[in-house]
This record gives structure tokens, C-alpha cells and sequence, in this order.
């Protein structure tokens, strides 16, 4: 099984990501790269069960990512709730299927900051946003 990292450090050959903006309903997929440090929303997958993890398997065979991103939100203060233990839950899973390493970041606001920026697709975006964050957090 791949490794679920809180550290942002990993070989600087891996370049290509997806990242996710999971929730109970719908979760945001976005894409990027470490190259230019950006990421592009590739849709929102609003399917559950076996159906979602189709959905997710579909978006990685089809942008063969060497590494995932997950976005993990907290209370304003940094402390973790319930939605957080669904995320990393979500983040194991994902590391379990596909084996690949997952790699956890902040993403509080980050759905906030989307809809301010007018997305269409706030999920998303808001992926979009977490992968950028995590690019921008990795060491030369």
C-alpha cells in the first residue's frame, strides 16, 4: 500500500497530481502539475459507493497522476472534526485502491475562496485551489 503523507517532501521526479475536495456528496477533482505550479478543475464527481470510485479510477487512468492530493478541512482553529476523520478516511482509501501516495493539506476556505472567485463549479475550483496550495508548499 502506498504511504498517506502530512509532509510535502517527496522526489522531485514526481511531477503530475490529482487532487481531490472530498465531501459526502459531491467531490472536486482537479490536476497539476509541480512543473509550473498550477492545477486546473477537472469536474466534480457526485456519485457514491462503487460509482464514485469508478469515477475516481476513470480520472486516474485517464491523467495517470504519480501522486494524489487530498484536501483536509479543520475548525478555524486547526483542530480536526468530524468531516476531517471522513477526509483522511477517504485519503486511506484512496492510497489502498490505487497505490499511489496521498498527500494531506490544509483546505480550510478553500470552497469559500472559490465561490468568491465567481467558480461555476465551486468543488472543483476548490480542489484546483488545495493542489496549488500543496504545489506551492513543496520544497525545491
Amino acid at each position: 500500500m502506498a504511504a498517506l503523507s502530512l509532509s510535502p517532501q517527496l522526489a522531485s521526479d514526481v511531477q503530475l497530481f490529482l487532487a481531490f475536495d472530498y465531501g459526502e456528496k459531491r467531490t472536486g477533482v482537479a490536476s497539476g502539475n509541480r512543473l509550473t505550479l498550477s492545477a486546473t478543475p477537472l469536474g466534480t464527481i457526485a456519485a457514491q459507493g462503487d460509482a464514485k470510485w469508478q469515477q475516481i479510477g476513470r480520472y486516474i487512468a485517464d491523467w495517470q497522476p504519480q501522486a494524489l492530493v487530498i484536501g483536509v478541512p479543520r475548525h478555524p482553529d486547526g483542530q480536526p472534526h468530524q468531516n476531517t476523520v471522513a477526509a483522511q478516511r477517504f485519503g486511506r482509501q484512496l492510497s489502498g485502491r490505487f497505490n499511489l501516495p496521498v498527500f494531506e493539506t490544509d483546505e480550510r476556505y478553500t470552497t469559500t475562496e472559490a465561490l468568491t472567485l465567481g467558480a461555476k463549479d465551486a468543488d472543483a475550483a476548490a480542489a484546483c485551489i488545495i493542489l496549488e496550495q500543496f504545489l506551492r508548499s513543496l520544497t525545491p
